[in-house]
């Protein structure tokens, strides 16, 4: 497993993490969770990404006791506030009051003293960032949060947490955005402004949801046991189960098959070309997901690689920074 520094810390991390949205909790059974941290671990990944409304908290409780017994200086475990995770109205954002509580519930559910790395999981624009930047600042000088990382954030909004992290004298390092081939929304704008503020990407959906597999055929329903075939999860990758799109994926698969690679190991390697994401995040159901994913650690692509898959996708790839996610 190849390594990279996060932003401009010290902080060292594995460039295939292992993220636990949609699965751990909700899709996949518990034990054949821990089957996939277990493969993970045995790959060489330490890089752990959660967020405590993924399957409404359920998701930070398995992966504490999927990791539970580990030797916690050799993990990085990064988790996420914003999203509502319970009824009342401070139960949700990013004020003082919820982003502390937030913390010392995940910190419970992690079975853990710290996260290495706390993220704002999208930007709230009801409360003042001052607030928001001084309350994770807190959480720093507690112990409780060694870095700080913010996800989905527009560049004007990057910039003035940076700012302000630079007055509070704590490390923002981070960014956690969409990112694959056919989602490019970041390297117009979030991307330079990153680089200029010392933060790196920590990108999800490198695949695309799965579609980048190549699994999804045109002019087929889903397979009955995929992400896409899912009744609830399926609900959200909807914009790539197009024909278009799905015919366009189609054209790398003999650029993967030239270069010896699955296309799942070409989606990940392809994010990992750009110097500004220190890590592509992989979800998996079943272990051998891990095993496929992490070989495309350290696997360079030639420009004119690069150059074919741009006009393999055409016009199917979203590159509009205005599709930043909001909250």
């Amino acid at each position: 497993m190849h390594t990279r520094r996060l932003g401009r810390s010290g902080l060292t991390i594995s460039e295939i993490a292992y993220g636990n949205w949609l699965t751990h909790g909700s899709q996949v059974e518990e034990d054949a969770a821990h089957a996939c941290v277990r493969a993970a671990l045995d790959a060489g990944i330490t890089t752990f990404d959660t967020a405590d409304v993924y399957a409404g908290t359920k998701a930070e409780s398995v992966l504490g006791r999927a990791l539970a017994g580990q030797r916690r200086e050799g993990l990085e475990i990064f988790t996420k506030v914003y999203w509502p995770t319970g009824p009342g109205a401070n139960d949700r954002g990013l004020s003082r009051k919820h982003v502390i509580e937030s913390c010392n519930a995940s910190l419970k559910r992690l079975q853990t003293d710290y996260v290495d790395l706390y993220q704002a999981h999208r930007y709230d624009s009801s409360v003042p960032l001052e607030e928001t930047m001084t309350a994770f600042a807190d959480l720093v000088r507690q112990g409780k949060v060694l870095y700080l990382g913010v996800s989905e954030w527009r560049a004007e909004e990057i910039a003035a947490a940076a700012e302000l992290a630079r007055e509070l004298k704590v490390q923002l390092i981070s960014n956690q955005p969409q990112y694959s081939m056919l989602w490019r929304v970041i390297e117009a704008e979030v991307v330079p402004t990153s680089e200029q503020e010392g933060l790196s990407q920590i990108v999800w959906s490198p695949l695309a949801q799965g579609v980048l597999t190549g699994k999804y055929m045109p002019g087929q329903q889903p397979p009955a046991d995929s992400r896409g075939g899912h009744a609830t999860v399926g609900g959200s990758m909807k914009d790539y189960l197009t024909d278009d799109v799905l015919t366009r994926v189609q054209q790398l698969r003999p650029i993967a098959d030239e270069l010896g690679l699955s296309m799942a190991q070409l989606a990940v390697a392809w994010v990992l070309q750009n110097s500004n994401v220190a890590a592509a995040i992989i979800g998996a159901s079943r272990p051998e997901q891990v095993h496929d994913n992490v070989k495309a650690a350290g696997v360079q692509l030639p420009p004119e690689v690069m150059t074919r898959i741009d006009e393999a996708l055409g016009d199917v790839v979203v590159r509009d920074p205005a599709k930043t996610s909001r909250g």
